[in-house]
Parts: structure tokens; C-alpha cells; sequence
């Protein structure tokens, strides 16, 4: 459903990736690692089209819809959305805007919060949370989108070990039901659950007289 082929990425003109190929296919899963700096949240706003690559490309099949979850989502907080609206406007994507959320939508908000175990905050606001209650309704509205491609940087990084077991157990599901997952985790439990697993190497070492670069390793599990 998405492939990158050869991506290379510079901040400034200081090289950050360096000829990183993957593809994520349907019902499947791969995680992204790495040390910090490594590169791992400039590949993922490459993948979901927020940053352009210096080199390469990024080949998205017709119609496929990639949601993304960001590391650092501050801004939101400055919105006066409670958990619940937050959640639905996920399902803006496959509604549209202009559209009433249907029974359908409405359900599917509902779930994924007693899944994610926010229904009792529901009415609470974005800035009255704590990080890891904040984190899960974030992660409530990347589901929310049913995307066909789900583009997560470090989603249960926040998170207490029940609240992790939740967000891995919803993440099998939808590679189940036939989702691509990407996510970039320092997590080895979380690695694991993927299939396929890409490296990324440690940042480039930019001393006098290295030689730039470095490219990610795909190795497979199953």
C-alpha cells in the first residue's frame, strides 16, 4: 500500500537519513528503531507526506488514507476540545467535514474510549488531563480515522504498563483487519509485535573527514 525507495532527508543541509527503503503492505506490521536521533520521526513525516525527501520517493497506492501520530502534539492543549470531541474529529477523515457523524461514527468514538479506557473522561478537557490520559485520547483519534495505513511515533512511550497492553492489543487488531501499522518505538515488547523490524543506524557523526550517511536495516521475524 506504501513503499519508500531511497529516501535521503537534510535538516539544514546536514544529512538525517540516508537511502532508507520499506514498504508496508496490507495486515501487516513494522516497527522502526533506532537511538535517539537516529531519524525515526523524520522518516514518519516522510511516510505520511508531512516532509519531502531530498532524495527518493514515497509511493502511496490510489486512494489509501494515512493517518499519523506525532511525538510532540503540544498544540492541541491551547484548543478548548474535550476528550470526546477530540476523538470524533478523527472520524472527520472518512465522513467529511461538511457531514453529521452518523451512528456508525458515533459507535466507533465510543468504543475506541472504553477500549482505550478514556469513557469516564469524556467530557473532560484536553488541558485538565495527564500526560498518559492526554496520550491515550490521541491515540483514540489515529484509530478513529480507520485508516488504512497507521503511521505511529512512539504511541505507548507515556504510557503505564496497562494502558500499554491496550494500545498493543488494539494495534494487533487492526494489522488483523487488515491495516498497515508503522511505529516507531524504543519499546522491545512493542518491536516484537511487528513482523518486519527497520533500523535505523545512530545519528551521523559529522567530524571532519566522516563520511555522511548510513542506511536502515530491515530484518524479518516471521
Amino acid at each position: 500500500m506504501l513503499t519508500a525507495t531511497h529516501l535521503d532527508f537534510r535538516y539544514a543541509g546536514v544529512p538525517v537519513l540516508r537511502d532508507v527503503t520499506l514498504r508496508a503492505e496490507r495486515a501487516t506490521m513494522l516497527a522502526v528503531t533506532g537511538p535517539n536521533g537516529c531519524g525515526k520521526s523524520t522518516l514518519l513525516h516522510l511516510l505520511a507526506g508531512i516532509e519531502k525527501p531530498a532524495a527518493g520517493t514515497v509511493h502511496r497506492d490510489p486512494g489509501i488514507r494515512v493517518a499519523l501520530l506525532p511525538q510532540r502534539t503540544g498544540d492541541i492543549d491551547a484548543l478548548p476540545l474535550t476528550v470526546a470531541e477530540c476523538v470524533r474529529i478523527g472520524r472527520f477523515t472518512p465522513s467529511g467535514l461538511l457531514r453529521r457523524l452518523t451512528r456508525h461514527d458515533r459507535a466507533t468514538v465510543t468504543g475506541l474510549m472504553e477500549d482505550l479506557g478514556i469513557a469516564h473522561l469524556a467530557r473532560r478537557r484536553l488541558r485538565e488531563l495527564s500526560g498518559g490520559q492526554r496520550q491515550r485520547t490521541l491515540i483514540a483519534q489515529a484509530f478513529a480515522q480507520d485508516a488504512d495505513v497507521l503511521v505511529l511515533d512512539e504511541p505507548t512511550a507515556a504510557l503505564d504498563t496497562g494502558s500499554r497492553r491496550r494500545v498493543q492489543d488494539l494495534l494487533t487488531t487492526r494489522v488483523r483487519d487488515g491495516a498497515a501499522v508503522i511505529v516507531a518505538t524504543h519499546d522491545d515488547e512493542e518491536a516484537a509485535l511487528a513482523g518486519r523490524t527497520l533500523r535505523l543506524p545512530a545519528p551521523i557523526d559529522l567530524h571532519p573527514g566522516a563520511i555522511p550517511g548510513g542506511m536502515g536495516r530491515e530484518e524479518h521475524r516471521r
